[in-house]
């Protein structure tokens, strides 16, 4: 599958030397890198169709002080969709009111006709990408019903509502950012921890140094503004399990394309 990595903090922290680590896993992740990071809710989107630890511009990229508050990045094995940038997590979407979404996504969908319709629209092929079309027609729609544009509380129950929607059957662990919050969600046991820094956290598939991480609440999507939890979702309960008979057929599919 993918790796995720992402940071939610009350200020900017130096993140090469857990990024530094987080990439040199692109030898079992090779189809692709990316790094979102966020600034006045402009988002520098920086990603490459190539394996990280091949990639020359992610060396150059990460032989100067990187530093965030907010940020989001991915490494890719895929599953469906070929191997090229328009594949490549993070994915980007701007809604009605210009509020601009990022997603990262490490899983995949067996069970979504509700998001078959983006096939012909979105621009690459991954299931991934289709979830924030979705997620971002539903906030469409709400702004459309209401006229204003939707509050923290209100995109909340939006992205809430969706996960409990679209988690039966399927693996979502994702981080998404909408310009303030940043959430997450994992629904398959121990395969997304976070490690709290710098009166903050940083978020992962999996542990990065020797400090502490924990694994996130399984079924519950959480939302962080600066670090500080400010919002826990509805416990959906649907529980994803690896099928390695099911991933299979799905690397078997994906071989012939």
């Amino acid at each position: 599958m993918c790796e995720l990595f992402g940071v939610s903090a009350p200020r900017k922290m130096r993140l090469n030397p857990l990024l530094d680590v987080f990439f040199s896993h692109g030898d079992k992740h090779p189809h692709g890198w990316g790094m979102a990071f966020f600034e006045d809710h402009a988002v520098q989107l920086e990603k490459q169709a190539v394996s990280s630890t091949k990639s020359a511009r992610l060396r150059e990229y990460g032989s100067r002080p990187i530093r965030a508050d907010q940020m989001i990045a991915h490494i890719r094995l895929a599953t469906k969709g070929d191997i090229e940038y328009e594949n490549c997590h993070p994915f980007v979407r701007e809604d009605q009111t210009g509020r601009v979404w990022t997603l990262a996504h490490n899983g995949t969908i067996f069970e979504g006709e509700n998001m078959d319709p983006y096939f012909y629209v979105q621009d690459g092929q991954t299931d991934s990408e289709r979830i924030l079309y979705l997620l971002v027609d539903r906030i469409n729609e709400r702004y459309g019903e209401t006229g204003y544009p939707l509050d923290a509380a209100a995109r909340f129950r939006v992205v809430d509502d969706l996960i409990c929607e679209c988690a039966e059957g399927n693996k979502l662990n994702l981080l998404l950012f909408d310009g303030d919050y940043l959430y997450v969600h994992t629904n398959c046991r121990n395969t997304l921890y976070r490690s709290e820094r710098s009166g903050g956290y940083v978020f992962c598939t999996v542990p990065l140094d020797e400090q502490k991480w924990e694994p996130l609440p399984l079924y519950t999507l959480l939302v962080f503004r600066q670090g500080e939890l400010v919002y826990t979702g509805t416990d959906h309960g649907y529980e994803y399990v690896e099928d390695p008979e099911r991933m299979k057929l799905l690397f078997l599919d994906y071989s012939t394309l």
